[in-house]
């Protein structure tokens, strides 16, 4: 067992710190490095000796102040240490309230913890009496905190931060634009995206919903005749991938929408197919609705529920 964290290289810190993270965090916290160096990492992990307590929480107190920088120096081109919170220095005041809302009490108090005095008590401000009383007593308990616990949070609240609304979005640009913004995005993007606007602010997801349509939403809540009109102007190539995956009724019914003639011509794609080639397929109905909706043919609001109906 190694037990003197002084006989230790810089590459073998980089693979306890991979061991005690895992791989995956490690990786987020560490930038630059190549595919080369990683093996290098995993191929030292593999050959090391177990390695005591004592000594893997030298390393994680040395990688927090920044021992990368210096020992392993493709780890930080700059020659800074590494932070997990550093991503917190751009975000706006209204993006960092957003981040922390809703979050645990310790997780507030530990993000609060990284911003400067004016910042810290603007967000402060904002939470409830009751939390924000919460926040200070736990503010003063941090140094209870496990070091690989604060890696970890700081790691999860920079991932989340990717998905918050830009400031124009959040502040100014309304639900309409957010959900223009969220057409250009992958499929899993805007799953995720989505997800976290509903936890994060359920009104402005139930706002930006009104506005957001997806292949599903053509499919359950446009009219036949529209949906005989979208389906019916696609190229057979493109629709067998657009209709890959759904219940095959659903498929019978697209299908049945077609001309007689597409309807004799057309042929399942087999086996397995790329999701980035049903994703691309099926936002060319999402877009020709959206260009009816241009001609004023039809109206995303109305037809997703969002407009006040008179019965």
């Amino acid at each position: 067992m190694i037990s003197d964290y002084n006989n230790l290289s810089g590459l073998q810190k980089v693979a306890v710190l991979f061991s005690v993270v895992g791989e995956g965090l490690a990786m987020s916290l560490i930038k630059g490095l190549s595919k080369t160096e990683v093996r290098k990492i995993r191929s030292t992990l593999q050959s090391m000796e177990s390695v005591s307590f004592s000594v893997k929480k030298r390393v994680m107190e040395e990688f927090y102040f920044g021992f990368l920088s210096e020992e392993f120096g493709d780890a930080d081109k700059n020659g800074k240490a590494i932070h997990p919170f550093e991503f917190l220095k751009e975000l706006t005041d209204e993006q960092l309230y957003a981040l922390v809302d809703k979050e645990d009490t310790p997780v507030i108090a530990m993000t609060l913890a990284q911003l400067d005095p004016e910042k810290k008590m603007l967000i402060l401000n904002k939470l409830d009496p009751v939390l924000k009383g919460e926040v200070l007593i736990e503010l003063g308990s941090l140094d209870e905190v496990p070091l690989e616990a604060v890696i970890e949070v700081g790691a999860k609240l920079n991932e989340k931060s990717t998905y918050l609304p830009r400031t124009a979005e959040f502040s100014r640009g309304g639900p309409k634009d957010i959900a223009d913004a969220l057409g250009g995005m992958n499929s899993d993007d805007q799953e995720r995206y989505m997800q976290t606007l509903q936890q994060e602010d359920p009104e402005l997801h139930k706002s930006v919903k009104r506005y957001f349509l997806t292949f599903e939403d053509v499919i359950e809540k446009f009219p036949e005749n529209t949906k005989r009109e979208l389906f019916g102007m696609m190229d057979l190539d493109e629709l067998k991938y657009a209709v890959k995956g759904l219940e095959q009724e659903t498929v019978d019914t697209i299908i049945a929408w077609l001309p007689a003639k597409k309807q004799a011509m057309y042929e399942p794609v087999e086996g397995a197919v790329s999701k980035r080639d049903v994703d691309r397929t099926r936002k060319i109905i999402v877009d020709a609705a959206k260009v009816k909706e241009k001609e004023g043919e039809i109206n995303i609001e109305d037809l997703l529920g969002g407009a006040d109906m008179v019965e």
